[in-house]
């Protein structure tokens, strides 16, 4: 069996103040961009809070298993997961 020890991934943070509002939001964020990086990328920059990933169109570069809040680590390292897909809310 394989695992994947690192990976290159990209999000987009919202406010967790009102779960149900950020998550309505992000799921209206995704069925607007689908799986075009060019659109995610525009849409991290327009409504992602996380500093680092806000600036790099919600690129969080390289980084290992572990690394991540779990919820997260889950998603980018579970071998159902396709690369390009937009996956989430998460």
């Amino acid at each position: 069996i394989f695992r994947q020890s690192a990976a290159v991934a990209s999000h987009i943070l919202l406010s967790d103040d009102d779960k149900s509002s950020a998550e309505s939001k992000l799921t209206k964020i995704k069925s607007d961009i689908g799986d075009d990086p060019v659109k995610f990328a525009a849409a991290a920059r327009k409504y992602s809070k996380c500093p680092s990933g806000k600036g790099n169109g919600g690129s969080l570069g390289r980084f290992g298993r572990g690394s991540m809040v779990p919820p997260f680590d889950r998603v980018v390292f579970d071998p159902e997961t396709k690369v390009g897909k937009v996956m989430g809310p998460v």
